[in-house]
């Protein structure tokens, strides 16, 4: 037998590219993935939003490579304790690693593990109906929250929390997850950047749908609407960014239209502490920011202190070591 055999450990979207990459550059290559889920697809299925299906679509491009005879997966096996890597190697001329990085970076504040923070990783894996999360709960019953971060994730954390459920009853959304968000009292929601609008990490689609509920008021406030000179070159060189930034400016210039619920988005803000009273959280305490004229930033000083109760984190995902393997413990890889 001459074939290359090759296992993918990950069903998720990078494990499912390179087993199509490897099914159509190597004639002779036969394929084996493996996950400790019982489903594919890894954070498309699980870390997308359920209102998000366009994305979600990018599974079609992947039943074409399910299909082939060269292919096959295994789920419900986790490599490291039902196959360790040794027993894999013994079987494969390679491993290809395409594991998730399924816990969440920590802000490093005081407060940040009082109960009414939480974890936006948790947060998405819950309405997402990841196994892992199905029994875990969440306070839903706060009139004011705050999400931390400037990505993709905090816009979807922010919009799960200000859409009304019923608007989620045309999705996959778990019947647990409804119940849950039909709970939820939230009427603010705050969305923190530490920086300003050139250095937004939204994709200008995902930040253009955040105001398509007709119960949602998007309110940009204008402190820390700065545009430094590297921030110029920022958007002059990628039209993305310029695109977000377009966008940004519509949201500040629009006038709220009443919606029952507001998403703010605050600039050149940075959270330096979670603020509690009786073992919950209260409150978080920002200092503005000012540039320093290459895209980076300084505390100026100024603090403010925001009556919220529940804080979400959403400032990058973590990986978690794989037996067997090496890990980088400042990176995270």
């Amino acid at each position: 037998d001459k074939s290359l055999r090759v296992a993918i450990v990950g069903a998720g979207p990078s494990g499912f590219y390179a087993a199509e990459e490897l099914l159509t550059s190597v004639l002779s290559v036969e394929v084996s993935m493996f996950d400790r889920l019982p489903t594919p697809f890894g954070l498309v299925r699980a870390g997308v939003a359920p209102d998000h299906t366009r994305t979600k679509q990018v599974t079609d491009l992947f039943r074409w490579t399910a299909a082939s005879d060269r292919f096959r997966t295994f789920y419900n096996v986790e490599v490291g304790s039902d196959v360790t890597h040794a027993d894999s190697l013994r079987h494969h001329h390679a491993v290809i690693y395409a594991v998730d990085a399924s816990t969440d970076r920590h802000l490093g504040i005081p407060g940040e593990d009082l109960p009414g923070s939480h974890s936006a990783t948790e947060f998405v894996a819950w309405y997402n109906g990841h196994p892992d999360h199905a029994h875990h709960g969440f306070d839903l019953h706060k009139e004011r929250a705050v999400i931390v971060g400037n990505g993709n994730v905090a816009l979807d954390v922010a919009r799960m929390l200000a859409k009304p459920a019923d608007e989620q009853l045309t999705t996959e959304i778990p019947q647990n997850v409804y119940d849950g968000l039909k709970a939820n009292q939230a009427t603010e929601v705050h969305v923190f950047a530490r920086r300003g609008p050139a250095q937004l990490k939204f994709t200008p689609m995902e930040f253009r749908e955040l105001s398509h509920s007709p119960s949602v008021d998007v309110i940009v406030e204008p402190e820390g609407f700065e545009i430094d000179e590297a921030g110029q070159a920022a958007i002059n060189a990628s039209k993305s960014t310029k695109l977000v930034v377009n966008t940004l400016l519509k949201y500040l210039e629009n006038e709220p239209n009443g919606a029952p619920h507001q998403i703010h988005l605050h600039l050149c803000e940075a959270p330096v502490e979670i603020l509690g009273e009786d073992g919950r959280v209260v409150g978080l305490r920002t200092e503005h920011q000012e540039f320093n004229g290459d895209a980076t930033t300084h505390g100026t000083g100024e603090f403010r202190d925001w009556d919220v109760q529940a804080v979400y984190r959403a400032v990058g995902y973590y990986s978690s070591p794989l037996r067997d393997l090496p890990f980088d413990d400042a990176a995270g890889v």
